[in-house]
C-alpha cells in the first residue's frame, strides 16, 4: 500500500539519517504515528500546519508498507471522505518500519510564502 506523511524539517532530517529508510520514533506527547492514505491530504496538512512551525516549512513524504502487514490497522476518517489516515501506536512504529519497502520520498514542498 503507498502511504503518505506530511512532516516538518527536524523530522524529515531524522528520516534522512536512516538514509529514507525509516520514519524517527515518536516523542513521549505523541502516542500514534498516523500516515494519511492519500496525497490531498498529505498536502494540506504539509500546507496548513507544516508550514507554521519554526523555519516555516512542509513536505509530504510517500513511502510504501508490505500489503499483508498493513491490513492489520484500521482506517480512520477524520473530517471530509478524503481524511483518511491509519492510527500507528508508537510502540509498534519500528516494526512498522521494517515493513517499509524501498526508500520514502520527499513528492512535496511547501514554504509559508506559498499560502
Amino acid at each position: 500500500m503507498i502511504l503518505y506523511r506530511p512532516v516538518g524539517t527536524a523530522e524529515l532530517e531524522l528520516i534522512k539519517q536512516s538514509g529514507y529508510r525509516s520514519f524517527p520514533p515518536r516523542l513521549p506527547e505523541q502516542p500514534i504515528f498516523y500516515p494519511v492514505l492519500n496525497r490531498k491530504y498529505a498536502c494540506e496538512i504539509a500546507e496548513k500546519w507544516n508550514t507554521k512551525t519554526s523555519d516555516r516549512k512542509g513536505y509530504v513524504t510517500e513511502f510504501e508498507v508490505d500489503d499483508n502487514y498493513i491490513k492489520n490497522f484500521e482506517v480512520h476518517t477524520v473530517g471530509g471522505k478524503h481524511h483518511q489516515e491509519l492510527w500507528i501506536p508508537a510502540e509498534e512504529l519500528e516494526n512498522f518500519n521494517r515493513h517499509i519497502t524501498g526508500k520514502i520520498k520527499v513528492t512535496e514542498t511547501f514554504r509559508e510564502e506559498n499560502i
